[in-house]
């Protein structure tokens, strides 16, 4: 008899692994509560697998021996507790797809920086000619990848929500970059939810794989005290001497794993600012510990290019510099943002709210922001929170707008930022979507 997987959502996640699951044998049914794009269509009709959009049909979802659902998919939605109460295993693409590869796996996750981080780390370990894919968050479908290429290395950007979802899956290296709250609507408003679940990254880890963490992040280092993890710890710190990980000293960042050490000078990055020296520590370690070169490592830090949608240079129009930092998507990326700003800033901010405190913002607003310019539906907490720090504060409702009056508002030797702090969802597709309309803004003045 063939296995039946269920597979909810048709998107990326939910298409690549109906592209495993053909090749693996499985009788599929794939249902889209809202409609397919045409490209996963034309995939699916091409494999000849079972699909349909805009429903969900009952008796083909619990007939299932398992179901993956997408990660934009909460688990408080109904069917999903029906399935559990049911004793039918809901995992994710992730889950499903680590069955069927040999391959090492790094997994890397937090509320900030994991983006940056996997680019950075697959872009050494593609430099030190491994054989690598880069998946999760970011790129083809792990899944996909999975089926069609046969890499030996996979670099992982896992969200929370992926996390969420795996039972056995084990990253032979584990990054965390930090934790910070996000997405709590997703975790009932509860902080130590989402802290569980960026966890569950190390849960299956054995002594002889490793876990990458921030040492000067409190929250990870308190959830280490009290709570046991099998891998070898291997921590880095902008704020002390390590004896085993890396740490900062006079401007160069040193590196010890396995008694041997990496030493590299933070002006030879092509990232600039703390967070980045922190994710480019996350990235060189994982890229010692799988025996790069030190040459190697050291010449892919300085040829990378960055990630689009996270201060992003854009233009310099009038001596004013426009910078794309769309992919911040909550306080704590934007705290990062209006650190690393030099001179006044004309700030573009607003969205969908996760459960957003400005509290941390106000020191550098005070300092750093002349105007605030809010760029959502409903502006009321951002107009509450910074009303009494700036002295312009404008509501607009289209990016375009936004982009106007920021070029109004700025002068010669002003920075003008679009940094959100919040999703995208009531204006926008998606942050890539609102970065993309922000370049073309910028481009029209």
């Amino acid at each position: 008899m063939k296995k039946k997987i269920v597979i909810l959502g048709g998107g990326e996640s939910g298409v690549g692994t109906a592209i495993l699951a053909k090749k693996e044998g499985y009788k599929i049914w794939l249902s889209d509560k809202g409609k397919i794009k045409e490209k996963y269509k034309n995939v699916l009709e091409h494999l000849e697998i079972d699909w349909e959009e805009e429903k969900h049909t009952e008796s083909q979802i619990f007939d299932a021996d398992v179901v993956m659902k997408s990660p934009g998919i909460p688990d408080t939605v109904p069917m999903i507790k029906a399935l559990r109460a049911k004793g039918i295993p809901v995992i994710s693409e992730i889950e499903f797809a680590a069955q069927y590869t040999s391959a090492v796996i790094v997994g890397i996750t937090g509320s900030n920086g994991k983006t940056t981080t996997t680019k950075l780390t697959h872009h050494i370990l593609k430099d030190g000619g491994l054989q690598v894919g880069m998946a999760g968050n970011v790129g083809d479908s792990f899944a996909k990848q999975v089926a069609e290429t046969n890499a030996g290395y996979y670099v992982l950007e896992l969200s929370s929500f992926q996390l969420d979802g795996i039972e056995k899956f084990r990253p032979h290296i584990a990054v965390l970059t930090n934790i910070t709250p996000d997405h709590l609507d997703r975790y009932e408003y509860k902080f130590e939810n989402y802290i569980e679940a960026k966890f569950r990254i190390t849960k299956n880890q054995t002594k002889d794989d490793y876990f990458i963490y921030d040492a000067d992040d409190e929250v990870i280092t308190n959830w280490l005290k009290t709570n046991k993890i099998e891998a070898q710890l291997l921590p880095f710190s902008l704020e002390r001497k390590l004896e085993n990980g890396a740490y900062l000293e006079n401007d160069t960042i040193i590196i010890k794993t396995e008694n041997t050490e990496l030493t590299m000078a933070t002006s030879d990055l092509t990232l600039q600012g703390k967070h980045n020296t922190k994710n480019a520590m996350a990235a060189a370690t994982v890229a010692k510990l799988l025996k790069i070169r030190k040459n190697t490592i050291r010449e892919s830090m300085e040829s990378f290019q960055g990630v689009e949608h996270r201060l992003e240079k854009v233009l310099k129009i009038n001596n004013v510099q426009y910078i794309n930092d769309s992919k911040a998507t909550n306080v704590n990326a934007t705290y990062y943002a209006l650190e690393s700003m030099e001179g006044q800033t004309v700030w573009i901010l607003g969205g969908v709210d996760k459960g957003n405190v400005y509290d941390e913002l106000l020191p550098l607003v005070n300092e750093k922001v002349k105007a605030i310019i809010c760029l959502g539906v409903d502006n009321t907490k951002i107009m509450n929170s910074f009303g009494n720090c700036v002295e312009t504060l404008i509501e607009t409702q289209s990016m375009s707008e936004a982009v106007k009056m920021a070029y109004r508002l700025s002068e010669k030797g002003d920075t003008v930022l679009l940094s959100p702090a919040c999703a995208s969802f009531d204006l926008f597709e998606n942050y890539e979507d609102r970065g993309r309309q922000f370049k073309e803004a910028v481009r029209n003045l």
